[in-house]
């Protein structure tokens, strides 16, 4: 498997606001609603899970372990067509002001990994600005 890891954020929340956020999958419903993601169709959210199309690709997560105010760990989904881990991590380093970062672990073939290896970092930069922001707005 490789592994990516988003650059690290800063939130001005504190890690438990963050985290109760993050613990509920409906939340990314109402951070892409207030941001919309325009490669992003038919999501559809409950707490646990959530199932998405992007660029014609069907996928989503589950979340299947919570360490409260630190790490919210998920897996595939649905019909993935990849085996994947991804986890948010949180740390909380002043009152107020938590760092996050995504890590993702994911199989993929060699033409795959040619092919989106290059954008997976970038992809999880982005999605690290956006919940950042998401959850600053919120």
């Amino acid at each position: 498997m490789e592994e990516y890891v988003s650059k690290t954020v800063s939130i001005n929340r504190a890690a438990e606001q963050i985290y109760t956020a993050l613990a509920d999958m409906s939340f990314l419903e109402k951070a892409i609603a207030s941001a919309p993601i325009d490669e992003l169709q038919d999501l559809k959210a409950t707490s646990d899970t959530c199932s998405f199309k992007m660029k014609g690709i069907e996928t989503g997560l589950q979340i299947v372990e919570r360490e409260p105010y630190k790490t919210i760990k998920y897996t595939k989904y649905g019909n993935s067509p990849f085996d994947f881990f991804l986890w948010i991590q949180l740390k909380e380093i002043a009152p107020y002001e938590t760092c996050m970062r995504i890590v993702l672990k994911v199989e993929l073939n060699m033409l795959m990994k040619l092919m989106v290896g290059g954008k997976i970092k970038k992809g999880l930069d982005a999605a690290a600005d956006r919940l950042a922001q998401a959850i600053n707005l919120a």
